[in-house]
């Protein structure tokens, strides 16, 4: 795969690899996405230090609109959009939010469709082979 953020970082499997990667597709117009987003940028504190990277790719809209967006809503996660990656295409992203996580090897160790919350995250790392301390 290959992902470009907002400040230009480029992501490959060879860049991520050793880590655990944590996808989250979302869109500015999704609720459930903008509920769960101080959830996310919690847990990309928490686990950035244990090889997590943490990309949240969002979905079809323009450069401009999520620039709006992160003006009133900052974030502390890396914003990929779609234009700059093959990701969403990937992993048929058509509802939001979507989790992927990839373990260390490159292998999708679990996928969450919609929002589950604090506890479905966390499940979902620890598939990847993160633990909570």
């Amino acid at each position: 795969f290959r992902a470009k953020t907002l400040d230009g970082e480029i992501f490959t499997n060879d860049s991520v690899k050793g880590k655990v990667l944590l996808l989250q597709f979302w869109t500015t117009w999704c609720q459930y996405c903008r509920r769960e987003q101080p959830l996310v940028d919690e847990i990309n504190k928490e686990f950035a230090d244990k090889g997590l990277v943490l990309l949240a790719v969002n979905v079809g809209e323009s450069k401009k609109t999520v620039k709006k967006y992160l003006e009133e809503n900052p974030r502390s996660v890396r914003i990929v959009l779609t234009d700059d990656t093959n990701l969403a295409a990937m992993y048929a992203a058509t509802a939001f939010p979507i989790y992927v996580a990839i373990d260390r090897d490159g292998n999708i160790a679990g996928m969450q469709r919609g929002a589950g919350g604090e506890r479905a995250l966390r499940e979902l790392l620890s598939r990847a082979g993160l633990e909570s301390d």
